[in-house]
């Protein structure tokens, strides 16, 4: 274990185990924030622009997340971002995930932590300019229709902190729809709505039947969606992100019961099939995981342990439109 990773450790020992899964919820619902960021951070610079920008957060999961999408006009361009925000019933702990549209993807670690007589602070640890930093997030003045957030880095373990993004977000009735993204990309679109899930599960040795239902909103103007399922006992959140550069999907998975990203299946739709391949540890051994679409109305989760040469199915999903409300 490195300095740094332990002074992460030692930090979030720190912080008392009162936080519970409602600490969030002064952020769900729409909100306009006035933006300072500091151009150049760990430089020496002193020089701030300002930016204003909206910000959209609703709850999933029961409650034990929230996904937040973040529109941003500031002098560099328009940043749409995503957060999405974990809580750990066994760690007592939220972890936040970061995305941003123009990468497509979830990468670095979480920012992991918790609340403390109204203030929340969050830890990790990331690559900047060629250097690991530590870098802290922090909720405060938290009010009924108002809140702060505030990223700082650190380069010496801690020692000195340096704000770069200071958000005052302010309470409103209502935001206008994110315009429709003219150049994303559509592979996802047979998916959008709210489903009749017919769910076939591989467990225990044999295959056991589920109904239940799923629900499919884009994210970014269409540039992502985030399917929420719910049938028997598998239930979770399913974010599906487009990397612009690469062409490709990245699809992660998070279980209600576990409240942990997993490793996400890569891959792009085509020919009028989707697959979607990763590598990662299923019961103690390294295994091929493929997760397959046949638009409009199938998916498949498949398993291989040698290589990928064959596949045993695990899992198949019918999904079947539910009526249109009103």
């Amino acid at each position: 274990m490195t300095l740094r990773n332990l002074t992460v450790l030692v930090a979030l020992a720190a912080l008392p185990a009162s936080a519970n899964e409602h600490d969030f919820d002064f952020a769900a619902g729409s909100f306009r924030s006035q933006v300072r960021r500091l151009q150049k951070p760990l430089t020496g610079s002193t020089t701030w622009f300002e930016a204003k920008g909206e910000v959209r957060t609703r709850k999933v999961l029961n409650g034990l997340a929230e996904v937040e999408q973040v529109e941003l006009d500031q002098p560099t361009g328009h940043l749409q971002a995503f957060n999405l925000r974990l809580w750990n019933p066994e760690t007592r702990q939220w972890s936040i995930h970061f995305a941003n549209a123009r990468v497509g993807t979830i990468n670095g670690p979480p920012s992991v932590g918790e609340f403390k007589d109204g203030r929340g602070e969050f830890y990790d640890q990331e690559e900047w300019d060629g250097r690991m930093i530590l870098v802290r997030h922090v909720f405060s003045e938290i009010k009924p229709d108002s809140y702060r957030f505030e990223q700082a880095f650190s380069a010496d373990g801690g020692k000195r902190w340096e704000a770069n993004w200071i958000a005052d977000c302010r309470r409103v009735d209502s935001l206008p729809a994110v315009p429709e993204a003219q150049d994303r990309n559509r592979d996802f679109d047979f998916n959008l709505g709210k489903w009749h899930a017919r769910v076939s599960r591989f467990t225990g040795g044999k295959w056991a039947d589920f109904d239940g239902t799923a629900e499919v909103t884009s994210l970014w103007g269409g540039r992502a969606n985030i399917a929420e399922l719910r049938a028997g006992p598998l239930e979770g959140l399913s974010v599906r992100l487009y990397n612009p550069q690469a062409h490709t999907w990245s699809l992660y998975w998070v279980s209600a019961k576990g409240m942990t990203l997993e490793v996400a299946p890569v891959g792009s739709l085509a020919g009028g099939r989707g697959e979607f391949v990763d590598v990662e540890p299923i019961a103690g051994r390294m295994t091929f995981v493929r997760e397959s679409f046949v638009p409009p109305s199938k998916f498949e989760a498949a398993y291989s342990f040698d290589g990928g040469r064959t596949w045993e199915p695990r899992m198949r999903i019918t999904f079947e439109p539910l009526p249109r409300e009103g």
